[in-house]
């Protein structure tokens, strides 16, 4: 009767861990942005510095001029490069533009309109980053 149990057992175990079929590795695709949204990213980047130097007192330096690729930088959809985005972002280089050359006294002025320049774009397309954006806003 052991033996009999103990083959039963034995049989048992072998049948339940039989290997399971590997699966075909799948290809892990990475996101790749478009180059709109990696300049985006660089201006925020840029734009969070100036705030701070803006809030310290020190001098922003000089207009980026990567800010111009704004106007052929390929978009996520090529469909969103219409007449408001033309206007928005000619709106944009100027106001940022006015806050490189403005004076001192109404750097904070310039830069929040540059920065509501922005918010205004981003609320008629794409409109995910307008929390982010806002963050730039200098209180």
């Amino acid at each position: 009767m052991r033996g009999v149990l103990g083959v039963l057992l034995m049989s048992l175990l072998f049948f339940s861990c039989k290997k399971e079929k590997k699966q075909p590795k799948e290809e892990l695709i990475m996101y790749q942005s478009s180059e709109m949204a990696a300049l985006m990213n660089a201006m925020y980047e840029g734009n969070m510095t100036i705030k701070n130097k803006i809030l310290k007192g020190e001098t922003i330096g000089s207009f980026p001029e990567n800010y111009l690729n704004i106007h052929n930088a390929v978009l996520t959809d090529p469909a969103d490069r219409n007449a408001s985005f033309e206007a928005f972002s000619k709106l944009y280089i100027q106001n940022m533009q006015q806050v490189y050359a403005g004076s001192k006294d109404s750097l904070k002025e310039n830069f929040n309109k540059a920065i509501n320049s922005c918010v205004a774009c981003h609320q008629t397309t794409c409109t995910g980053p307008i929390p982010r954006i806002k963050k730039l806003i200098i209180k």
